[in-house]
C-alpha cells in the first residue's frame, strides 16, 4: 500500500480528488489541511513524511485570495513559496514524487496565443509572483517533480466563482461580470482526475504541465453559461475589468496550450461547458 498525502485538505481540489480516490485501488489518500500539518514548518513535515511513509504528495495548498494577497504578501510568500520548497526538501529526503499545483497567473496575459509551458513567466500580482516563487523552489531541491498549471479552478465544492454566480444569481435581478479577460474555466473533478491518473500510471515523464479544460471564454460567457445551464433568470451585464476596481491585476488572455499533457498521460481533455454540466448535476444531488 502507498501512501499519498494531499494538502489543502479541505479544499475544492482536494474534496474532488476525495470523491474518486477510494475507487484507487493499492494507494492510501491522507487528507491534511492546516490544523493537521502546516506547510509553513519544515520541521513539521519532514517529521510527518518520515512517520507516514508518503510515496507522493499532492500538494493542494495555497493562498488564493488574489486580491488580499496584495497587502497580505508574507502570508501568501509563506504558504505558496516557502511552503512549496518546504514540500519539496521533504519529497526529496524521503524518496516521494512531489505533484504541485500552480496556476496561469504566473503568466502577464500579454500574449494572443496559447501559453506553452517554455513561455516566459511575468506575473502581475502577488499571488502570481509567490505561485511562481513556488515553482522555482522546487526545480531547485528536486530533479524529478510534477507542476500543473491550471486555470479558472471551479467546482461544487468550497467557495468559487461557480458558487458565487448561483448564489448572485438567485439574489439579484442584475449582475456586471467582467467580459475582457480571457481564460478557460477548469472543473476540478476533472483535474482531479488526472492527478490521480499521474500517481496510478507511475509515469516518470516529469516536468512542468499545463491542464485546463478545453475551450475559451471570458469570465462573462462563464456567467452566461452558468445562468443558462442553471436557468437562472438574472441579466448579465458585461464590463470591462477597469471599471471593476480589484487591487490585483489580472492577465488579460491566459488560454493555456495543453498538447504536452495530453500527449504524455494519452488523455482526452473534455469541453469546459460539458464540464460545467457535469459538476451542476453533481451540485442538485
Amino acid at each position: 500500500m502507498k501512501h499519498v498525502l494531499v494538502t489543502g485538505g479541505n479544499g475544492q481540489l482536494a474534496s474532488c480528488i476525495k470523491d474518486i480516490s477510494d475507487t484507487v485501488d493499492d494507494y492510501n489518500f491522507i487528507y491534511v489541511d492546516i490544523k493537521e500539518l502546516n506547510i509553513t514548518k519544515k520541521d513539521a513535515i519532514e517529521d510527518f513524511f518520515s512517520k507516514n511513509k508518503i510515496s507522493f504528495c499532492i500538494n493542494c495548498a495555497a493562498y488564493t485570495a488574489v486580491d488580499k494577497a496584495e497587502s497580505d504578501e508574507i502570508l501568501a510568500n509563506q504558504i505558496n513559496a516557502i511552503g512549496a520548497r518546504n514540500l519539496a526538501l521533504a519529497c526529496g529526503k524521503n524518496n516521494a514524487i512531489l505533484i504541485h499545483v500552480s496556476t496561469d497567473f504566473v503568466f502577464d496575459g500579454k500574449k494572443t496565443s496559447y501559453y506553452t509551458e517554455k513561455d516566459k513567466t511575468s506575473p502581475l500580482s502577488v499571488y502570481g509572483e509567490t505561485k511562481l516563487l513556488g515553482e522555482k523552489g522546487i526545480a531547485e531541491v528536486l530533479k524529478e517533480y510534477f507542476i500543473i498549471r491550471t486555470s479558472w479552478l471551479y467546482s461544487e465544492h468550497g467557495d468559487n466563482f461557480f458558487k458565487t454566480m448561483l448564489r448572485l444569481g438567485n439574489e439579484k435581478s442584475e449582475i456586471r461580470v467582467v467580459s475582457d479577460q480571457i481564460g478557460t474555466p477548469t472543473y476540478a473533478g476533472d483535474l482531479a482526475k488526472v492527478l490521480i491518473k499521474i500517481i496510478v500510471s507511475n509515469s516518470s515523464l516529469f516536468g512542468i504541465y499545463h491542464y485546463s479544460n478545453e475551450g475559451v471564454a471570458s469570465w462573462y460567457d462563464f456567467a452566461e453559461a452558468i445562468f443558462d445551464l442553471c436557468k437562472i433568470k438574472v441579466k448579465a451585464l458585461p464590463i470591462k475589468s477597469d471599471v471593476y476596481s480589484a487591487p490585483a491585476e489580472r492577465p488579460k488572455f491566459s488560454v493555456m496550450d495543453k498538447t504536452k499533457i495530453k500527449e504524455s498521460l494519452n488523455i482526452v481533455i473534455p469541453h469546459w461547458r460539458g464540464s460545467l454540466k457535469k459538476c451542476i448535476n453533481k451540485s442538485l444531488l
